[in-house]
C-alpha cells in the first residue's frame, strides 16, 4: 500500500504508546499532528531523527502540534529508547505492523542483495480535521525536523 495521498482522510489507527496508553487519531481531532515513522529504536539513523524531533519539541508545541515516533519496536524497547536519549513526546508500538501498513511505509527493502520488509523513513503531517496534510518520504535524518517545523509553520500557523 503506498503513502496516505495529501488531502484524503487520514488512516485511523488504535495503538499503544510507550507508557502502555492507547492512542487513537480520533483523540487527537482538532490538533496538527506529526507522525514519523522509523525502522528502529537505538539505531544510529532514528536517534538522530528522533533527537532532532526532541530538541524541535517548542518549536512543534508553538505551532499546536503534537509529535509522535512510530516504529516497528515494542513498548519496553521506547521505554529504554526514550530513557537513554530523554525523549520528551510519545513513541507508537506496531509490532504487528498494522498501521505501518495502513500508511504505506512497511516496505520491502533491499542491503547487499538480501530483501527483508522494513519500515520506509517516512513523516506525515495531519490537519486538525484528520486530512493528510503533507507526506515526507524518504526521508535523511538530519535536518528533518527543522524541515518539518519550517512547512508547519508556512501552513498552520
Amino acid at each position: 500500500m503506498a503513502a496516505p495521498l495529501i488531502g484524503k482522510k487520514a488512516p485511523a489507527f488504535k495503538i499503544q504508546d510507550d507508557a502502555g496508553e492507547t492512542v487513537t487519531l480520533a483523540s487527537l481531532k482538532g490538533e496538527w499532528v506529526v507522525l514519523f515513522f522509523y525502522p528502529k529504536d537505538m539505531t544510529s539513523g532514528c536517534t538522530v531523527e528522533a533527537c532532532e524531533f526532541r530538541d524541535a519539541l517548542p518549536k512543534f508545541k508553538k505551532l499546536d502540534a503534537r509529535v509522535f515516533g512510530v516504529s516497528p519496536d515494542s513498548v519496553k524497547s521506547h521505554q529504554k529508547f526514550k530513557a537513554k536519549e530523554g525523549l520528551t513526546y510519545p513513541l507508537l508500538s506496531d509490532p504487528e505492523h498494522t498501521m505501518l501498513e495502513a500508511y504505506g511505509v512497511w516496505v520491502e527493502k533491499s542491503m547487499y542483495g538480501r530483501k527483508y520488509m522494513g519500515v520506509e523513513r517516512t513523516t506525515v503531517i495531519i490537519d486538525p480535521a484528520g486530512k493528510v496534510a503533507q507526506v515526507f518520504t524518504k526521508v535523511t535524518p538530519a535536518g528533518h525536523a527543522d524541515g518539518v517545523t519550517a512547512w508547519l509553520r508556512a501552513h498552520a500557523g
